[in-house]
């Protein structure tokens, strides 16, 4: 874990403690200590200077400039590109500046996560999910620190998903699943026969498993065997406790890290990340591919793990294609280069509130967005 240094008002000695980033940012090279003394012009300044700040005033203040900070980034809204792809990337570095701006207003936790601020709320619970347990101080930035806290809140109050008439309660960097369109299409998709005798057991994978979600929608649908996989340890053990509480029974076997289990299914789903970009963070995961390597993998590897008249359900949006990173050709050259066949398709359109928001730089790829539910099977 890497180091950051600073000097407090009127301390004989600089201090140090280990930094701590979810979304791997280098530690700041230049940390001041600062408090409700200082504006927000002054620290937008120094943040977009690459110096850090670190907050040793009141904790609501500290919220009240981030949010002054963050205005002043969003007067300059990225511009709109020549064609949807430049647009896309100039949208990203437009986020990726803000971010790093965003990141410059850094708070010290100090042993067993205590957050040491006037009118600061406990953040020990929500932080020892999300980073364990641990003795030593740790510095992180605010707008960190906020996303733990609001990750403790959705994982205690949990997220309702209407295929499953319950709840699904998602830890910290695993994306939730408030997006009920895959859901809604892996719900209502017919199910493939099972394989051999009637008398046979059906079995699903369920391959990026997450939050468990889809799992626990195919145990519902009355899959005899779900195994679900994950790269994540954090999703790993999420999958766990969602699927323990809807299914005690062990219909589920959580397995990981790896992509595809050993053996064979009727039936294996995968909802790959939609955008073929590089992730900026732990949970952006979820949404960014570099390369559409996860993709390829699963269209690769899923011959060789279905049983006899077995289907492949892939998951995809293809705000991709609207947004010029991937074409609808290309996707169809995938799947055949695969040695698969498209038995049929499933489509549902965006409900999200981003759709509908024409302010979003990227509003028209997602206004036009479509999910949809690609039955595969061998050629």
């Amino acid at each position: 874990m890497s180091t950051i240094h600073w000097t407090e008002p009127g301390a004989p000695a600089p201090r140090s403690a280990p930094w701590h980033s979810e979304s791997a940012a280098p530690p700041p090279r230049r940390v001041i200590a600062v408090d409700d003394r200082l504006t927000a012009a002054t620290a937008h300044r120094l943040a977009c200077e690459g110096t850090a700040l670190l907050w040793r005033g009141d904790y609501p203040q500290a919220q009240q400039l981030l949010r002054a900070m963050t205005r002043r980034v969003d007067r300059k809204p990225p511009r709109p590109g020549d064609g949807p792809a430049q647009s896309f990337h100039q949208y990203r570095r437009f986020r990726t500046h803000r971010a790093r701006v965003r990141g410059s207003l850094l708070v010290l936790l100090e042993g067993a996560h205590g957050l040491r601020l006037p009118r600061a709320p406990d953040v020990r619970r929500a932080c020892t999910e999300a980073y364990g347990r641990r003795s030593e101080p740790m510095a992180v930035s605010l707008t960190e620190l906020l996303g733990v806290i609001g990750a403790h809140q959705w994982r205690t109050e949990g997220v309702w998903v209407p295929a499953l008439g319950a709840r699904i309660h998602p830890h910290y960097g695993v994306f939730s699943p408030v997006r009920g369109e895959y859901v809604d299409l892996v719900a209502r998709a017919p199910l493939p026969p099972r394989a051999g005798h009637g008398t046979d057991r059906r079995t699903a994978f369920d391959l990026g498993t997450g939050t468990g979600v889809l799992a626990a929608v195919l145990a519902g649908r009355g899959v005899d065997r779900v195994v679900a996989t994950d790269a994540s340890p954090r999703a790993l053990d999420c999958a766990r406790e969602n699927l323990r509480r809807l299914h005690p029974a062990g219909h589920v076997d959580v397995r990981g890290p790896a992509l595809f289990p050993d053996g064979r299914a009727d039936l294996v789903v995968c909802n790959p990340p939609w955008v073929p970009a590089r992730p900026t963070s732990a949970l952006e995961q979820g949404v960014y591919d570099p390369g559409g390597r996860m993709l390829r993998d699963f269209l690769y590897w899923l011959p060789a793990h279905l049983r006899p008249g077995g289907e492949g359900w892939l998951v995809l949006s293809d705000l991709a294609e609207h947004l010029g990173l991937r074409t609808r050709g290309a996707l169809r050259a995938e799947v055949a280069a695969a040695g698969l066949r498209v038995v049929a398709r499933l489509d549902t359109g965006p409900r999200h509130p981003r759709a509908r928001d024409t302010a979003d730089p990227l509003h028209a790829a997602r206004a036009a967005e479509v999910t949809s539910l690609w039955r595969l099977a061998p050629a």
